[in-house]
């Protein structure tokens, strides 16, 4: 998620909800003493707002790649796979792919189990206009939450009514245990998530 806000806006849909929910995942694999295979990490961007994502787009290209020259790090290939919850306060229905198909029975298999909770679909489109962006731009496989929209294009993306009354509590918890279930068996995994081309230099 992002920390951050639009300059006209309080920022609680857009995005301390995803920051939330972020948080909240962490707080749930700690207290129930999961010891995940891989490191999960969790990252709260400044900058998002601005133009090309600065905050993690800065981050990808110290530690991952620069899209300019695609030279890869050696961290690159040690990535399974990033989630990107940046929807507003609505619940996870499930995954944007991003064109990465290969991931479908995979995160099928995963989002199986929440399915009572309403988390199932998998799309194959290919969203931007967020953070996950800077991750796929260096083809580490990435997956933006597809979530329920309430309030979010119609009246607090991006203004002045972006505050804490328009956040839902159980739809955050709901979309937190979906987070938290996701990265933990994505850690379990004995392969890392399958990644597209790399894509060419800028």
């Amino acid at each position: 998620g992002h920390f951050d806000s639009w300059h006209a806006a309080g920022g609680a849909t857009d995005n301390a909800a995803g920051s939330a929910v972020a948080m909240e995942a962490m707080r749930i694999l700690a207290s129930i003493g999961v010891k995940p295979r891989r490191t999960i990490r969790v990252a709260l961007w400044d900058g998002e707002e601005q133009e090309d994502y600065i905050g993690s787009s800065g981050y990808v290209r110290k530690h991952f790649a620069d899209v300019v020259t695609m030279r890869l790090r050696p961290d690159h290939a040690k990535v399974s796979a990033y989630f990107n919850v940046d929807g507003g306060t609505g619940r996870i229905r499930g995954w944007n792919l991003q064109g990465n198909a290969a991931a479908r029975p995979i995160l099928a298999q995963l989002l199986a189990p929440w399915a009572d909770l309403g988390a199932s679909t998998l799309s194959i489109v290919n969203t931007g206009s967020t953070d996950h962006v800077a991750f796929t731009g260096v083809g580490i496989p990435a997956f933006d939450a597809i979530q329920d929209p309430i309030d979010y294009e119609s009246r607090t993306h991006h203004t002045g009514l972006d505050d804490s009354g328009f956040l839902l509590e159980e739809d955050l918890k709901q979309a937190a245990m979906v987070l938290a279930s996701m990265a933990y068996h994505v850690a379990m995994r004995d392969a890392p998530m399958p990644r597209l081309p790399l894509p060419a230099p800028r």
